[in-house]
């Protein structure tokens, strides 16, 4: 059984942490809000942008772009988006798992024609544990910390050249969708080739006569890049929202736990502190019994 001091010991060791954790959980709802503004400003420049996309891609049957081009998957790119640091709970693990199903669907290629961009310390470090000496384009710890239009359009152009030249034949992106504070969703999406008949958005209902210089075929083929641009910094910042909203769960479970710890400790420590008491009242009174 511990002594009372062993247990005051410990019971100063967790209010501690829960000091540390409650601090973090604080720090981590500061970057979430800020994560979620930077989302909530970029979403309508990428809505907008997909609808007037689409809504020229309604009004043209006969369009195709090089960078819809389907043909047999021999290479293959994966972008997957972890974070730089733990103690976000199951974050990491989860898009570690994604990426290992993803490699086992492409196991028939050999590691040698799947492309691993990791965008994340943790998947990064991951990766290169691996068995199999996959080939990792580069490091982009940076992006994770302060995510950019720049870096990820470089990224984001990178492959497209990648695709034209027929070095890669499908990018796929995997990352953590937040949904909100306690949920994040593992999610794949295919990056490229981009699909041109897939199901349009809502458009508004109020319809505007534009005049498009040079033509509309032109104008798409400028646009489709901006598309592909816009949705990996999109896919950037949702990760970075998602990791905060994890972090902001673990720590508040984290606190949580060290209060269940500390109410226990307590208990034990009043018990044992009790039991103590007890022992030296007996031991007075049977001092003063043997005295008589």
């Amino acid at each position: 059984m511990a002594s009372l001091k062993e247990i005051k010991g410990r019971i100063a060791s967790v209010k501690s942490t829960q000091k540390i954790t409650s601090a973090m959980k604080m720090v981590a709802s500061a970057k979430l809000r800020k994560a979620q503004y930077k989302i909530d400003s970029f979403l309508p420049y990428q809505y907008k942008l997909n609808e007037m996309l689409h809504s020229f891609l309604s009004s043209i049957t006969d369009f195709d772009s090089n960078l819809a081009e389907v043909r047999e998957v021999k290479r293959v790119a994966i972008v997957v988006l972890s974070s730089n640091s733990s103690l976000c709970g199951a974050f990491n693990s989860n898009i570690v798992k994604l990426l290992k199903e993803t490699l086992n669907k492409y196991k028939d290629l050999g590691c040698n024609h799947v492309e691993i961009y990791p965008i994340g310390k943790k998947v990064e470090e991951q990766v290169r544990k691996m068995t199999l000496p996959f080939k990792v384009m580069g490091s982009y710890t940076e992006l994770m910390d302060k995510p950019n239009f720049e870096g990820a359009k470089q990224i984001s152009e990178e492959l497209m050249n990648d695709f034209l030249h027929h070095k890669i034949d499908k990018v796929e992106l995997l990352y953590n969708h937040f949904k909100n504070t306690s949920i994040q969703i593992p999610t794949a999406e295919q990056y490229l080739p981009i699909n041109l008949t897939e199901e349009k958005p809502v458009v508004s209902t109020i319809q505007t006569d534009y005049l498009i210089e040079p033509d509309k075929e032109t104008v798409l083929q400028l646009l489709i890049p901006k598309s592909l641009h816009s949705k990996v910094y999109a896919v950037l910042l949702d990760s970075a929202a998602a990791e905060q909203g994890a972090r902001v769960v673990a720590m508040q479970i984290a606190t949580d736990n060290a209060g269940d710890i500390l109410d226990e400790l307590t208990i034990q420590y009043n018990k044992q502190r009790q039991q103590s008491i007890t022992s030296e009242l007996l031991d007075i009174i049977g001092g003063s019994e043997a005295q008589k």
